[in-house]
């Protein structure tokens, strides 16, 4: 497998873009192949786990590695918390390299990314040591009992992959709510079907395994979305926002990487058409609105490779919504941001449903009207209980009728979409869930470690 992989990076450099979009194709044909043919090593491993269950049954204590590459899809917050207040549990983030753009900005992000764990006052291990050039062995270093994935994609280096850890128990949480009609690259990867647990959002998303996955879904267990406990539960006090004026209505703007289509992702974004009309709807708003740009985490690095753009353009156009009144630059994390916002403006494909969870209107921006077909049941429901725009005036309209006169015909809508499918299952958070199956598989008692008990 990893020979083919090798062999289809170093074609798509030297082929000219009509055969590398033909080699995509065949590459997903290939793959499904010679995933069908190692079927019996999955179900092979996924056997293997019950004899790791059982070494590690009657631990005092378990070493648990939360794996991240970006904290912008960090999805674990409140799993985290959870685990540092178990006295069976003993977390810690391992910042890994995220090698696709090279090895300036994998140490750039690595840093940045430590820095915004450090900040929360987190364990923090990172894996590269600029000085001696060398990498962490974290089987060696760590030995962690537990892997906590935030990726299935071969986006860091092998030592990183689920492949190397199937001698300790892995898990995954997907880094958005998947609702896109993209099942094989979301259910069916080497890495869905090797990691040990995958705690689905909805027993929609488990239905979509069960038919796409080799293993038809034996590792999934629907355990709700974790980041919908910071929007379900107790709420942040911090304000991601800089202007604190109560007049002055908050919108976020999120543009998607997508800038091209691609064989594994519909070009979403919409980027390049409004990347200057916002200025222009802050100016025509006249203080009545502020907007905050919170751009996908990959797209800053795909400006700065877009023959259009480049390093200088791109970092002078994020550096102008940092000091031009009435807008802010919102990297990172965005859980206060969402919280404390009035609407949302966006081609974000996780988002469509995430903010979902703060009962505010959205508005998602449509490339075409082919968008509709590229989503999945879930995120065609998703897509139903926003508001679409399909050029600048409605765009306009939406913020002057549903953001400010707050005229929102789909406020019902969004209301049932939330409490139908979005809330996780049994009635408890889904990091409760989580814990709970984890609790019961190491044979130790059940108890709520949530720091607090008036979860909705």
């Amino acid at each position: 497998m990893r020979f083919f992989i090798l062999l289809e990076k170093m074609l798509q450099k030297l082929l000219p873009k009509k055969w590398r979009q033909a080699l995509g194709k065949l590459r997903v044909k290939v793959y499904w192949v010679l995933g069908w043919l190692a079927t019996p090593y999955f179900l092979k491993t996924q056997t293997r786990y019950r004899k790791v269950l059982e070494k590690l049954r009657g631990k005092e204590k378990y070493r648990v590695a939360f794996f991240v590459f970006q904290d912008s899809i960090w999805k674990y917050d409140s799993l985290y918390q959870a685990m540092a207040a178990h006295s069976r549990f003993d977390p810690v983030v391992v910042v890994i390299p995220y090698v696709t753009h090279g090895h300036q900005a994998m140490v750039m992000e690595m840093e940045r990314t430590a820095k915004a764990f450090e900040e929360k006052k987190y364990k923090v291990i990172k894996t590269y040591n600029p000085e001696t050039d060398e990498f962490l062995d974290v089987n060696q270093a760590i030995t962690p009992d537990i892997v906590f994935f935030t990726s299935p994609f071969r986006l860091t280096l092998p030592q990183y992959q689920v492949s190397n850890f199937t001698q300790c128990l892995t898990a995954y949480v997907p880094y958005g709510i998947m609702s896109v009609r993209a099942e094989e690259e979301q259910y069916n990867q080497l890495f869905h079907n090797l990691v040990w647990r995958c705690y689905y959002e909805t027993p929609l998303h488990k239905e979509m395994a069960q038919e796409y996955s080799y293993i038809k879904a034996r590792n999934v267990v629907v355990s709700g979305y974790p980041l919908a406990d910071l929007f379900l539960g107790p709420k942040s006090k911090h304000d991601g926002w800089k202007n604190r004026d109560a007049n002055c209505k908050r919108i976020v703007w999120a543009p998607h990487h997508t800038l091209e289509k691609n064989i594994t992702y519909y070009g979403y974004s919409n980027f390049l058409t409004y990347h200057e009309y916002f200025f222009t709807l802050v100016e025509q708003f006249n203080g009545k609105i502020q907007v905050a740009f919170k751009p996908h985490p990959i797209l800053k690095l795909k400006l700065y490779n877009h023959p259009d753009w480049g390093v200088e353009k791109t970092n002078q156009y994020f550096e102008r919504w940092e000091t031009t009144p009435y807008c802010q630059l919102s990297e990172g994390d965005y859980i206060a941001l969402f919280l404390s916002s009035d609407a949302l403006i966006h081609d974000s494909i996780s988002f469509i449903s995430e903010y979902c969870y703060t009962g505010k209107p959205a508005l998602f921006l449509l490339r075409d009207e082919h968008v509709f077909e590229t989503f999945n049941k879930f995120g065609l429901m998703a897509l139903q209980a926003s508001y679409h725009a399909r050029e600048a005036q409605e765009i306009f309209d939406f913020i002057e009728q549903v953001v400010i006169q707050q005229i929102d015909p789909k406020k019902n809508e969004r209301e049932e979409f939330l409490n139908n499918y979005l809330r996780p299952p049994h009635g408890v958070s889904a990091t409760q869930n989580i814990l709970d199956d984890l609790t019961t598989q190491l044979n130790l008692p059940k108890t709520n470690t949530l720091v607090d008990s008036n979860w909705d």
